[in-house]
């Protein structure tokens, strides 16, 4: 028996909704049903085409989201069905059976450069993992078969994972125009077969699930929460187009400072510094109305 622990995300459609999981569901693939019928290799789909009111039920990666017809609120009964979902789920019920998988997706992956010339991004058109994960180790990458591959490679110091793409740091031993198709070419390879790249107990073990988020987040004071949400809005979307990332640390009230860890490309990288001091620190200061804001940054 696996506890599954099912949050609920509204999306921008009023009549569907996702249930987000805090594991894996599926081996990378997605399974739409738009009748009980159709959800005859998904005994999952099919406990949920008894519900009245459910008209179609979409199974992904990490989530299963519904949409439902206009004869009830989600309001009335979202919680029932995240009951539902997590119950079937933690007592180990199957989501779909391997006659039901579909051909094998065609698989894209392309690098892109990034502003740290040590770091280089891979894109996937396919969702890779459901949260933000980086691994400097291979002692650190237990948890994660795929980057475990990518550190026998000699070259590679650092994993960085974010929903459908991979930041690879190297060693200065090599240039990347020796190594990038082959970095390549194994991404695409290891993503069509379906080989595991997060194990399913990765968010437990490494506090990545929805609800260890949370707990983190309401744990903190109110402006540590502000400055969270700045750095949410307005600068991981930019951070994230060149492969890393910004996490939120800590925030002293005495000192004024804010200490945030940089995260794949953005680590290490010659343009962080000015970045930080020119833009998310001047950011700060102007939203949070206070000049009193510094901004310490930690390589990760």
């Amino acid at each position: 028996m696996t506890k599954t622990k099912i949050t609920i995300v509204p999306t921008s459609k009023e009549t569907i909704i996702k249930f987000e999981a805090d594991r894996f569901l599926t081996n990378h693939n997605s399974f739409e049903f738009n009748n009980i019928d159709e959800a005859k290799h998904s005994p999952l789909a099919q406990q949920m085409f008894y519900l009245p009111f459910v008209k179609k039920v979409y199974i992904a990666s990490n989530f299963i989201a519904i949409e439902r017809y206009n004869i009830i609120e989600w309001a009335d009964v979202q919680d029932d069905v995240a009951k539902q979902i997590e119950d079937y789920l933690s007592n180990d019920g199957v989501i779909v059976n391997e006659d039901s998988k579909k051909p094998k997706s065609a698989v894209t992956v392309y690098a892109e450069s990034t502003p740290n010339p040590s770091v280089l991004k891979f894109v996937c058109n396919k969702a890779l993992v459901p949260n933000i994960y980086e691994f400097t180790s291979i002692e650190e990458a237990k948890s994660s078969p795929l980057a475990t591959e990518l550190f026998q490679f000699p070259f590679v110091k650092n994993v960085f994972m974010e929903k459908n793409f991979i930041s690879i740091t190297k060693f200065d031993i090599i240039e990347w125009q020796e190594i990038t198709l082959q970095l390549r070419e194994f991404i695409k390879s290891y993503i069509e077969n379906d080989k595991t790249i997060l194990n399913d107990d990765a968010p437990q073990q490494l506090n990545k699930t929805e609800k260890a988020i949370e707990q983190k987040y309401e744990a903190l004071d109110d402006t540590s929460k502000s400055i969270v949400n700045i750095l949410e809005q307005y600068v991981k979307p930019a951070v994230a187009s060149d492969g890393g990332n910004i996490e939120f640390r800590s925030y002293d009230e005495q000192t004024k400072k804010v200490e945030v860890l940089l995260q794949g490309a953005c680590s290490g990288c010659p343009s962080s510094t000015f970045t930080l001091k020119n833009g998310i620190e001047t950011m700060l200061k102007d939203m949070l109305n206070d000049n009193s804001i510094t901004v310490n940054a930690i390589n990760g």
